[in-house]
């Protein structure tokens, strides 16, 4: 059973070539999601974002491309390429492209 999805399996890739931008657009790309873990790779077009929310499971933010401003409790941070940060679980928290901006997001949720 392969829990990864919409990815090839056994062949090297760039993750940020999995997902394109679009004028105007977020473009998301979900590998996995299930009850303990969502994979999802994201493209935010310049100035494009998501609104503050919360999520009940540590959410890994890797910049692939690009830059992006992640908004945690308030507090602005940014990414580049390689940098990564943590939104934590049950934190208000947003991401907007500052510029052209892909990330890959990893959310692991608590075990029940």
């Amino acid at each position: 059973m392969a829990y990864l999805k919409n990815i090839a399996s056994s062949e090297v890739l760039k993750l940020a070539d999995q997902v394109q931008y679009a004028a105007g657009q977020v473009v998301s790309k979900t590998l996995v999601q299930n009850k303990g873990v969502g994979i999802t790779l994201f493209a935010f077009a310049k100035g494009e974002g998501i609104s503050e929310h919360e999520s009940t499971g540590d959410a890994f933010v890797t910049c692939l491309d690009g830059k992006g401003k992640i908004m945690i409790d308030g507090k602005p941070y940014f990414l580049e390429k390689g940098e990564s940060i943590v939104m934590p679980a049950n934190h208000p928290h947003a991401v907007y492209g500052e510029e052209d901006f892909k990330m890959m997001l990893v959310v692991v949720f608590p075990s029940l």
